[in-house]
């Protein structure tokens, strides 16, 4: 009989539900930090919001006891059920669906879901990297990356993006997203990625702006999908490209020719 370890053992954990209420404040630093449209988001915070009520719920998986070794994001799928209305009263779960290992590192599928009075509102799913050196190409998830594909870059995606180490620690703050990798040289190198990198969150979350500014009202978008394929570091200068037409958009983040981040997501026009 193969033995079970400790982080096989998390496979079925369901962690306490947690309120949390979706103010106007946390979401205004949100969209300061990520550069978001202030005049949009006056009724609801941005779909991006989503990554602050991951983090509302993930820490209880990352600082478990029985995970050892850097964390790395590998990929992240979220489904928005109605609008994230400002002043809500939510409560936030989350649970580790499956737990694979190969040689030293931990592939762990957390899911996230937050309720209103009983009714969806968002629903997510990751996949974490736990243990020695991770290497994100080779993340197990059925994601295709389109890498060579020939893009069509509308005119109104931004130019260009960049994120300093101020803004990964002003990024961590709105979202609780500490991951140490993010704003400890030390860390990051212990967790096998020579150096701090921007949060894969922060990159989704430039995509998600675009892509929102294609969609109609509080609820823009109805899905996300992203896979973070490379490392940004800070200070970077990176490009959102990818074809803004139909309602179901493909984006990617690309720096120095790499492409850092893959977003598909589903429009509401």
């Amino acid at each position: 009989m193969t033995e079970t370890g400790p982080v096989e053992a998390l496979e079925g954990t369901t962690y306490p539900a947690r309120p949390y209420r979706l103010c106007r404040e946390k979401v205004n630093e949100f969209i300061s930090a990520t550069g978001d449209d202030s005049d949009r988001w006056t009724q609801a915070a941005p779909p991006g919001f989503a990554a602050a009520l991951l983090f509302v719920t993930a820490p209880d998986l990352l600082d478990d006891a029985r995970l050892s070794g850097g964390i790395v994001h590998g990929d992240q799928t979220f489904l928005w059920h109605s609008p994230l209305r400002l002043e809500s009263e939510l409560e936030v779960t989350g649970s580790v669906d499956r737990v694979r290992v190969r040689g030293e590192v931990a592939f762990i599928t957390f899911s996230l879901t937050a309720d209103n009075d009983g009714d969806r509102v968002v629903e997510g799913k990751s996949t974490f990297l736990v243990g020695g050196a991770t290497d994100l190409d080779e993340v197990p998830v059925g994601y295709v990356d389109e890498r060579g594909r020939t893009s069509t870059v509308g005119t109104t995606l931004p130019a260009a993006r960049s994120a300093s180490r101020a803004d990964l620690v002003r990024y961590a703050a709105a979202t609780r997203d500490w991951n140490p990798i993010h704003w400890d040289h030390d860390s990051a190198v212990a967790a096998g990625l020579g150096g701090v990198v921007v949060h894969g969150l922060l990159q989704s979350a430039w995509l998600t702006q675009v892509a929102a500014a294609a969609g109609d009202g509080d609820r823009p978008l109805a899905s996300a999908r992203f896979r973070y394929t490379s490392l940004l570091r800070p200070a970077q200068q990176a490009t959102i490209e990818g074809d803004l037409s139909g309602d179901k958009l493909e984006l990617r983040l690309v720096a120095d020719g790499a492409t850092t981040v893959t977003g598909r997501f589903e429009v509401i026009r």
